[in-house]
């Protein structure tokens, strides 16, 4: 069985996942071959992406794609982007409704295993707190590790998570779109040409 094959058959967190006001079963969206040119390692799948099987299915995956300037096919065309999320799974929701946290078992488990699958790939876009502290081993807060951006350029762009609910930090740190947004998207094509 392959690593991708082995990932979808993953039922680590069935019990939970039934635990959670979802009552969900897993179903781990694993998106990837070797030999990309650029790995967006995310956070989790929400329950859009859960019920599609597709990352990035959303009004999220929309504003993400804006970001890097590229068309659907192009994102999600896996010879040329790996979607690497710290869990493959939604996680379910908390009893007030909001996402849980992905359950860190997932990533010990097969984060290692996908990065040596994929092997060397020329442009990482690290999207939310989660997958900065995982790759850059960063706790100084989303904020702080993307206003740093520079830092880790032009291999590692760190993200703010693409999700509705950051539209206000997006509208206070204008930086973001003027300053950022025309760099990553310059190594964008330059890794795809």
């Amino acid at each position: 069985m392959d690593l991708t094959s082995e990932i979808r058959a993953c039922r680590l967190c069935a019990n939970r996942f039934a635990a959670t006001p979802t009552a969900h079963a897993p179903r781990p969206v694993a998106w990837f071959r070797p030999g990309v040119r650029i790995l967006i390692a995310g956070q989790a799948p929400g329950a859009r992406v859960h019920a599609s099987g597709r990352p990035f299915s959303d009004p999220s995956g929309a504003r993400l794609r804006d970001w890097m300037a590229v068309d659907a096919d192009t994102f999600y065309d896996r010879n040329k982007v790996a979607i690497l999320p710290m869990a493959f799974c939604f996680p379910g929701t908390n009893a007030s409704g909001s996402d849980l946290p992905p359950p860190a078992i997932c990533a010990r488990t097969w984060h290692d295993r996908v990065m040596a699958d994929l092997g060397e790939v020329p442009l990482t876009l690290l999207v939310g707190g989660y997958a900065q502290k995982w790759h850059l081993g960063s706790g100084t807060g989303v904020t702080d590790t993307v206003r740093r951006w520079r830092d880790h350029a032009p291999a590692r762009f760190p993200l703010p998570h693409p999700s509705w609910r950051n539209t206000a930090w997006l509208k206070k740190h204008t930086w973001f779109a003027a300053d950022l947004l025309p760099d990553l998207r310059a190594r964008i094509k330059e890794v795809l040409s």
